[in-house]
Parts: structure tokens; C-alpha cells; sequence
């Protein structure tokens, strides 16, 4: 009740000739919450459709520091890609026993499975599997004393040991085949991954319905104003999800793996935990960056203005810091910093936007009361209108006069008495107005 008590005073201040009661308000919330509660459910049932795709996107980060976690201990002269090192793991557990069963039906098998690079760089892993099963100290040169026939996998697989590959497709964690614990998880996921997905895209929507309950009762150029301001506000939120998804989100993946990694803890995430972890994470940069808007409009209705928010910077940017820490899901400084950075920017910004939105309304108001001074001016009035405006304002405060003097007994001399007969002192009383006792004594 109290957020709804201060979100009606606003709309009020905001529009002063049009104060309306607390149902009223009531009731253009209940029309506000309808409208968003559809256009969510619309949207939602859109992405659904495109679920596939969906799920393909939010796990593209996640992926993606998979890959390049691991091909970065790959040699990096020999452009092997994850996929390869990957076939090339299967093709080694396979070919190996095959070609101890008939090497005769191991090499036609080559033949047909893969290509001589393929084939090159699964003889090296053979090598490099075996050779991790010996003491580190004669790894080296037991690679070294393969005859030169052998050189091309023995050259390779000396550089796997320097570069200190994965030996198995899922040493480390199992971070692109993440697993689902229960029967309804992954349909729920892809529930919630639609609505994530329907509120980003349905995001102009929301925001104009929201402005429209908050500031109602716009005129026409208002409302025209209102349409850049949000296409603005959708930018912002769009350039702070795109911001976390491309950047600020693979850093922090990376982190968490790297840090698991150290402690000698396999990374097997579950894909529920990531996606509710992905989309809050998103979604939160791109509400942050709606700062802005929000600012902005505080100092439209005249709540916040330049000076201030500029004498109030270093609380403001405490708070944005606070704020930033309480809104972030992860607890690490990096993450905070990455948001709460970009947000005193676009405060600072704020600051001098309202500075210029000020000094621009200065402007008009000056202008327009060099207009008014000069109508009055130059006001096209005659002596005989003035004559005549002179001569109806004194009928009006004659007749205000006669009005003010009906009343018996106001405003007039005491000394003056319509009734009094001139011939009679002034000081003489009545025979009948005396009282007896005085009487007696005369």
C-alpha cells in the first residue's frame, strides 16, 4: 500500500488539474495490470513456438566457454578446433581395439571413417593416452624414441604434452550436455526461457502502459514525445541485455569455471540452475540500463532537477553501487563492477540531459513572457474604450458600495442620527430613558 500510496501522489503531481480518488486509481491500475498480463501471455505463447531456437541462443555463452576453455590447451600452431580433438578422442577408443582384433580391418576402417588429418591427430591422442600413464619424468622420451615412420603422430603428440589437453571428452564438467533431474524440468525451462524471451521482446509495450498509468492525462505533444522516448527506453534495455549476453555474462561463466576448476571441482552444471541463472542475469543489465528513462522522468514532472542531482552525485553514485551489489546474482566484485560502472555513466549522463531540459524550458518561458509583455504592449486600445472600461468598473464598485452599505448600523458616524431632531441638543436624553434612581436624585 505504501509503493501504491506514492505512485498516486505522482500521478497526481504530475497532473494537478486532474486529481482523481483512490479507486479511480485503483481502477486504471486494474486496466494497467490487464494490459501487461495479456500482452505477456501473447508474447509468451510467441516464443514458445520458437523454443528450439531459444534454447539454442541461452546455452550459446555457456557453450562457449566450454570451447574455448579447452581449446586454448590445445596447441595453438596446429589450429585444432574442440570438435576435432573431440573426434579424434572417439576414433582413438575405437580404432585402437579394432586394429588388436584385425589391423587388416583397422585400416580399411580409416579409409572409410575419416581423412588423413583426422586420422594424424587420433594416432597422437592414442600416444598421448598412453603416455599419461607413465611417470611424468619418462613421458617425453618415450614419445621420442618412436621410430620415424611414426613422426608426424609422434611430433604432434609431444606437442599434447606440452599443452596438457583433456584426455577424456568430459574431464573436466559436462557443460554442453547439461542434465535435467526431473520429469517436468525441461518443460517447465522452456516455459520460463518463453517468458523471459516474451518480456524482452514485448518490452515497448509494457513500458508505454506503465508511463500511461504513471503519467496519465498527456496532451497531444506530450504524446508525441512519448513515442521517441520510448523507442529510447527499448534501445537502453536491449543495448543492457545485449551487453550482459556478449560480454558480461562469458566473463562470469568463465570465472565461476576457472575458480571450480582450481579447486579441483568438476563443472557439471544442471541446465536449470543455468537458465534461471542466464535470464536473471540479463534481464537485470537491462533493466539497470532503463535508469535514464526513469531519471528523466522525475525531472519532467519536476520530482528531480540539475542541481539536485548534481549535489547529490556521490550519494547517488553510493547508492547505484548498493543497489548493484543487492541486485546481482553472483557476489563477486567483477560482476558488480560491470554493472554498476555502466550505471554511474548513464547517471552522469541523466545529469546533463536535465541540465539541458532546463535550461531549454528556461528558454520558452522567457520567450513566451517576452511575447505576453509585448501584446500587452502593444495592445490596440482607444481613450474612449478606456472610457468606458473606466466608467463600468465605478458603476460595479458603486453598486458593490450600495450592497456594502445595506447593512443598518455599519460604516456610519456614530454622531449621526437620521432620526435626531437638529433643535435638540445632542447631549439631551430622553425623560424616558432615565433611569428612576436617577430621576430621584435630579
Amino acid at each position: 500500500m505504501f509503493f501504491l500510496n506514492k505512485m498516486f501522489k505522482l500521478r497526481d503531481k504530475a497532473n494537478p488539474d486532474e486529481e482523481k480518488p483512490f479507486l479511480d486509481h485503483l481502477e486504471d491500475l486494474r486496466i494497467m495490470v490487464t494490459r501487461i498480463v495479456l500482452t505477456l501471455l501473447v508474447s509468451t505463447l510467441v516464443c514458445f513456438v520458437y523454443k528450439d531456437q531459444l534454447m539454442t541462443i541461452i546455452r550459446k555463452p555457456v557453450e562457449q566457454v566450454w570451447v574455448d576453455r579447452h581449446e586454448a590447451t590445445l596447441p595453438s600452431d596446429e589450429e585444432i578446433s574442440l570438435e576435432d580433438w573431440e573426434k579424434a578422442l572417439t576414433f582413438s577408443s575405437v580404432s585402437a581395439p579394432l586394429g588388436q582384433y584385425d589391423p587388416q580391418l583397422a585400416e580399411r576402417w580409416w579409409e572409410k571413417a575419416t581423412d588423413e588429418r583426422t586420422r594424424r591427430l587420433a594416432e597422437a591422442a592414442i600416444l598421448y593416452r598412453a603416455v599419461l600413464k607413465l611417470p611424468a619424468t619418462e613421458q617425453a622420451d618415450f614419445v621420442k624414441s618412436l621410430s620415424d615412420g611414426q613422426s608426424e603422430a609422434r611430433d604432434l603428440a609431444l606437442k599434447l604434452l606440452e599443452s596438457k589437453p583433456a584426455e577424456n571428452l568430459n574431464a573436466q564438467g559436462n557443460l554442453r550436455l547439461m542434465s535435467s533431474l526431473k520429469p517436468t524440468e525441461t518443460f517447465m525451462l522452456t516455459m520460463k526461457l518463453a517468458f523471459f524471451a516474451g518480456i524482452i521482446i514485448s518490452f515497448p509495450l509494457l513500458l508505454y502502459f506503465l508511463l500511461q498509468f504513471i503519467v496519465p492525462g498527456l496532451k497531444d505533444e506530450e504524446r508525441k514525445a512519448l513515442w521517441p522516448a520510448l523507442v529510447i527506453g527499448f534501445g537502453l534495455f536491449l543495448g543492457g541485455v545485449l551487453f550482459a549476453y556478449f560480454y558480461v555474462l562469458p566473463n562470469v561463466l568463465t570465472f565461476f569455471y576457472e575458480w571450480g576448476k582450481s579447486m579441483g571441482i568438476s563443472n557439471d552444471w544442471r541446465i536449470g540452475y543455468y537458465i534461471s541463472f542466464a535470464t536473471t542475469f540479463v534481464l537485470i543489465f537491462g533493466l539497470a540500463f532503463e535508469l535514464p528513462v526513469i531519471v528523466m522522468t522525475l525531472v519532467k514532472i519536476g520530482l528531480l532537477s540539475h542541481s539536485m542531482m548534481r549535489e547529490t552525485r556521490s550519494y547517488a553514485i553510493l547508492a547505484i553501487f548498493v543497489i548493484a551489489a543487492l541486485i546481482t546474482p553472483t557476489p563477486d566484485m567483477m560482476t558488480l563492477s560491470l554493472l554498476a560502472v555502466p550505471m554511474v555513466i548513464l547517471y552522469e549522463i541523466c545529469i546533463w540531459l536535465s541540465y539541458f531540459h532546463e535550461k531549454k524550458t528556461a528558454k520558452l518561458e522567457a520567450e513566451e513572457e517576452e511575447a505576453r509583455m509585448k501584446h500587452l504592449l502593444s495592445d490596440p486600445r482607444t481613450e474612449e474604450d478606456d472610457l468606458e472600461l473606466t466608467e463600468e468598473g465605478e458603476e460595479d464598485f458603486e453598486e458593490d458600495s450600495d450592497d456594502y452599505m445595506d447593512y443598518p448600523g455599519e460604516h456610519q458616524n456614530p454622531e449621526e442620527n437620521p432620526d435626531h431632531d437638529p433643535e435638540v441638543p445632542k447631549d439631551h436624553i430622553p425623560e424616558d430613558h432615565i433611569p428612576d434612581e436617577e430621576k430621584d436624585r435630579k
